[in-house]
C-alpha cells in the first residue's frame, strides 16, 4: 500500500478502492496559442498528484489534501454552485469539486465520494498542478463509477471544471497532455481539432537535458491578466474577420497587422502567430532527431512572450540570460506568465554550470535561489494500485 491509501485508510477508517495518479506538465513551446485554437508541444513531468478514493452510499464529496491548512472539506453534490465555488483556505477545494460539478452538468452518473490527495507538483510553478488534481480526480470518479469516458473526454470535462467553475478561462492543453502523455514522448495537440501526434523526445540519447528553473515567484500583476490577454486576441481576431488568430497564416502576418489599429492587439497577433510557426518548426526537428536545432526556437519564443504577449517579469528573464550565458542552447519561460518556471535546454554535462550561473545570477539580484530540475517526458495519468 502507498503513502496515499496509507493516509486515506488512516484518515478514513478504512482502505481506499483505488489510487490514481496524474502529471503536471512543461510546455515545450507553444504558449498561450491553446486558446486561440492553435498548437502546443507539452510534455508530462514525473512529478505527479495522486488520488486515493472510494464510494460513499450518499450525495457527499469529502476531500482532504496533505498539506493544506484547511484540513477535510466536504460538499454536498446536490448544492454544488460555479458561481460561488471554495474560497480562502478551501480553494484548493474547488478543483476537484468542480470536476465532480462537470460530471454532473454534463449527465454523468456519479455518486459521493471520500478522496485524500498528495501531490509533489509544485503549486504556482508554472507547470500546471491544477490539470494534475483535475485529472486525477475525474479519473478516480470514472473508473469508481465505470464510466467509461476516454481520456480526451476527461481532458474535456476538466477544463470545463477550470473555466466554469474555478473561474479560470484556460485553453484545453494542460489537462490534454497530463491526461494522454506518452513517456518519452512530447505532445503536438491540435487545440482545435484535438488531434495529437505523439512525437519522440529523448534528450539523453542525444546528449543533452532540459532543465526546470522554478524562480518560486508568482506576481500579483498576473490577476486578470490572463483573462485580458485571452480577450485581446479574441477582439483581434473578430476585427480580422478569421474564427480565431490560429486562422491566421504566418505568411500573411504582415498584412493582417497592418490592418489592426490597436497596438496592443498587433502584438498579440504577432506573438499567437509567429509561436504557431516556432510550434511546427520544433515539432520538424524533434522528429528529424535535431533537438539542439530548437534551442534558438526556444530562446525566440521568450521574447516573444516578454515583448509581444508581455507576460515575463524580471525573474524569468534572469533565468533565461543567465542560463543562455552559461552555454544553454536556448531557454524560455513555460507556463502562464508573471512568475513560475523557466526552461532551458543544455548539453547534458553543463547541468552543473548551468544550475550554478542561475542560482548565482538571482542571488547577486537579491532573490532566493530558484529551484532547479531535469525533466524528462513522462507517462500521463493512470491507476496506480
Amino acid at each position: 500500500m502507498n503513502r496515499t491509501a496509507q493516509g486515506f485508510r488512516v484518515l478514513y477508517g478504512h482502505p481506499p478502492e483505488g489510487v490514481w495518479a496524474a502529471p503536471g506538465r512543461v510546455n515545450l513551446i507553444g504558449e498561450h496559442t491553446d486558446y486561440n485554437d492553435g498548437f502546443v508541444l507539452p510534455f508530462a513531468l514525473p512529478q505527479r498528484t495522486e488520488v486515493a478514493a472510494a464510494r460513499r452510499t450518499d450525495r457527499i464529496l469529502r476531500v482532504h489534501s496533505v498539506g493544506t491548512a484547511s484540513g477535510t472539506v466536504s460538499r454536498d453534490l446536490a448544492e454544488l454552485d460555479p458561481v460561488h465555488p471554495p474560497q480562502g483556505p478551501d480553494s484548493w477545494a474547488a478543483y476537484p469539486a468542480g470536476v465532480a460539478w462537470a460530471l454532473l452538468e454534463a449527465d454523468v452518473p456519479i455518486g459521493g465520494a471520500d478522496l485524500y490527495i498528495r501531490s509533489d507538483v509544485p503549486a504556482g510553478a508554472g507547470l500546471s498542478s491544477s490539470a494534475a488534481l483535475e485529472v486525477a480526480t475525474a479519473l478516480a470518479l470514472d473508473d469508481l463509477y465505470a464510466l467509461g469516458l476516454t481520456r480526451t473526454e476527461l481532458a474535456a470535462l476538466a477544463r470545463r471544471a477550470e473555466n466554469a467553475y474555478v473561474g479560470v478561462p484556460c485553453g484545453v492543453m494542460d489537462q490534454m497532455v497530463s491526461a494522454c502523455a506518452v513517456e518519452g514522448h512530447a505532445l503536438h495537440l491540435d487545440t482545435r481539432t484535438l488531434a495529437q501526434r505523439h512525437i519522440p523526445f529523448d534528450c539523453a540519447s542525444a546528449g543533452l537535458r532540459l532543465l526546470v528553473i522554478d524562480t518560486r515567484v508568482k506576481h500579483s500583476l498576473a490577476d486578470g491578466a490572463y483573462a485580458e490577454r485571452r480577450a485581446a486576441c479574441h477582439r483581434a481576431a473578430a476585427a480580422l474577420g478569421v474564427p480565431s488568430l490560429r486562422d491566421v497564416p504566418y505568411g500573411d502576418l504582415e498584412r493582417a497587422l497592418a490592418r489592426l489599429d490597436d497596438p496592443v492587439g498587433r502584438k498579440r497577433v504577432r506573438h499567437v502567430v509567429t509561436e504557431n510557426e516556432r510550434v511546427r518548426r520544433t515539432g520538424e526537428l524533434l522528429r528529424a532527431g535535431r533537438l539542439r536545432e530548437a534551442g534558438p526556437l526556444l530562446t525566440e519564443g521568450h521574447l516573444s512572450l516578454r515583448d509581444d504577449y508581455e507576460v515575463s517579469c524580471p525573474e524569468l528573464d534572469l533565468a533565461v540570460s543567465a542560463a543562455g550565458a552559461a552555454g544553454a542552447h536556448g531557454s524560455r519561460m513555460t507556463g502562464g506568465g508573471f512568475g513560475g518556471s523557466a526552461l532551458s535546454l543544455i548539453d547534458a554535462d553543463a547541468e552543473p554550470a548551468v544550475t550554478r550561473a542561475v542560482t548565482e545570477a538571482f542571488v547577486r539580484e537579491g532573490y532566493a535561489p530558484p529551484r532547479v530540475t531535469a525533466a524528462a517526458p513522462s507517462a500521463g495519468a493512470a491507476r496506480l494500485h
